[in-house]
Parts: C-alpha cells; sequence; structure tokens
C-alpha cells in the first residue's frame, strides 16, 4: 500500500476503506495543549482523530510522546498547567445530537462525564478513594447522575456491576488497599461502566499488572465491548498488545500522530520510520536459538 498523500499521519488506502464503512461517535480536530511552565511545554500539536462507534482504537508510543495528555483533553479533564491552546471535540450522540465538548462547562460538563464520555485511569490504586468502600463509590457515580433511582436499585445496580467484571458482590464493602491489583482494576472498569456509556478512554489499564491478570483483563474489556457496544481508546506504550486487541492503530511521536492505519496493515506494512522502530524494538519468540553443547555442536 502507498502512503496517502493528504496532510497528516501516513495511512493507508485499506485505511480510507475501512473507515468509510464506520461511523463517527467522537472527533478530534487539531487539538494542540500546552503545559504552561517555563519554558511552555507543547505536548499535543494539532492532533485530528476520529473514533467510531463500537471499535477499538489503539493510540500507541513511547512515555512522555503526549498520549495521555491528548485522552485528558478529549474528556476536558485537564488541570493546571495543561491548557487546551485550540482544537474542537465532539460527541456525536446515539440519538443523532452532536455535541461541542470544548464548549461544555458547570452541570453540563459533569452530565456529560461518565454518561457519555467515561475513563478507566492508569494506576487503580491512585484512582480509588483509600477511606471509601467499593459500594460508596459506585453509589456516588449512581447518585449524582441518576437521582432517580431508589438505595435498594442503586445497591442491585452495584452488584450487578461488579458481578460484571468478574468481582463476587461481597467486595462492595472493601477498601481498595483490600484488593488486589487485578482487582482495582475491575473495580475501576465497572465504574466506567456505570452508566452504559458510548466512549471509554482507557489510560494503560494494565500497566503494574503481571501477565495472566493482565490478559484476563484484556479479556473482560474485549467481552464487554461486544455486549455493550461502547467505543474504546485504548493507551499504551505496549505495540504488540495493540496490535492484537486494536481495531485501529493511532501511533504518537513528540505531540503528533505520525502514523494512522488498521492494526492489520499497520503490522503488515508500516509507513513511518518511527513505527518500523517501536516494532522492530520487541524480540521475536520464534528467532533463531543456538548454544554450543561442550562439544562443538551447535544447536
Amino acid at each position: 500500500m502507498t502512503a496517502t498523500t493528504t496532510a497528516g499521519p501516513l495511512s493507508s488506502a485499506a485505511h480510507a476503506e475501512h473507515v468509510a464503512r464506520l461511523t463517527p461517535v467522537l472527533t478530534a480536530h487539531d487539538v494542540s495543549i500546552e503545559y504552561e511552565v517555563d519554558p511552555p511545554v507543547r505536548a499535543v500539536q494539532g492532533v485530528s482523530l476520529t473514533l467510531h462507534r463500537g471499535e477499538i482504537l489503539g493510540l500507541a508510543g513511547e512515555s512522555g510522546c503526549g498520549k495521555s495528555t491528548l485522552a485528558y483533553g478529549l474528556n476536558r479533564l485537564l488541570k493546571d498547567p495543561a491548557v487546551l491552546r485550540s482544537g474542537e471535540v465532539t460527541f456525536h450522540d446515539a440519538d443523532g445530537t452532536d455535541t461541542d465538548v470544548v464548549a461544555l462547562d458547570g452541570d453540563a460538563l459533569r452530565a456529560f462525564r461518565w454518561d457519555k464520555v467515561s475513563m478507566v485511569f492508569q494506576g487503580a490504586m491512585n484512582s480509588l478513594n483509600p477511606v471509601l468502600s467499593v459500594r460508596a463509590q459506585l453509589e456516588d457515580v449512581l447518585t449524582t447522575h441518576r437521582p432517580g433511582l431508589s438505595r435498594t436499585e442503586r445497591g442491585e445496580r452495584c452488584a450487578e456491576l461488579l458481578e460484571m467484571v468478574g468481582v463476587d458482590p461481597v467486595r462492595l464493602d472493601s477498601f481498595a488497599h483490600e484488593l488486589s491489583g487485578g482487582m482495582r482494576q475491575r473495580v475501576m472498569i465497572a465504574m466506567a461502566m456505570a452508566l452504559e456509556p458510548q466512549v471509554m478512554i482507557m489510560d494503560e489499564p494494565t500497566t503494574a499488572l503481571d501477565v495472566v491478570v493482565q490478559r484476563d483483563i484484556l479479556r473482560e474489556i474485549m467481552r464487554l465491548r461486544e455486549r455493550f457496544d461502547f467505543a474504546v481508546v485504548f493507551i499504551t506504550h505496549d505495540l504488540p498488545l495493540l496490535l492484537e486487541i486494536a481495531d485501529r492503530i493511532a501511533v504518537m511521536r513528540a505531540g503528533e500522530i505520525v502514523e494512522l492505519d488498521t492494526a492489520e496493515q499497520l503490522y503488515a506494512a508500516a509507513q513511518h520510520e518511527y513505527t518500523q522502530t517501536l516494532l522492530s524494538s520487541f524480540p521475536s519468540l520464534l528467532g533463531d536459538f543456538s548454544y554450543d553443547d561442550g562439544e562443538g555442536a551447535g544447536r
């Protein structure tokens, strides 16, 4: 495949054909985010990206390239000294209406978060409140966004959410320090799913988990995506992981998206030198192996 000639990230004809069949759910156009320090740091520079309904879009790149900053900008979660300098973010609701996310403020912004777009933050231990039980934190989301639910209905919904992510509802009265890393991450996913949002942003959700737990968490995410048809922005520096689970992958470097393509096309024929370097940085499990058996014979 040859690269497209339009400005922006490298892509392919196969990618254009793929996205032509999809329905957008979140669109970002020319987003630039800066950290107001001395000297100022342009963390995200002119990024345009479209997330489609029901897909998993991987956002890959090395630490410090701007992945998490972009995600926080899409969900209006930036804190000082980070500032959205320019750009548009539009949410395309399933009911046919469009929402200008950048223009939201106050109650409208609070109503938008978690209900339309939710987020699973990096480091579940730091994201969960250590002095509140799992039940209290789940009920807080429901009380804020679904005030019409009775106490009994909230309790039933909390138990349902934990069962949905594979955690025994008896853990509702547990605190974060009483849960394993994998269970804490599952609770965070349950919280993000409480209002059945149309978009879920996951910022390195398997970081610091062992490989077996990582696999289980990823299987849970894939199963839930199939069941509820929400779109996922999956952020990680682990490109091979994205090749396995993502429909499309955006490769980010120094605040810019340098390549955007389907996972299959990116693996088969990456175009950008940086993407090729990322792919080649992971050793093959099928590579040649040889040793000396002491008799001059190599195997």
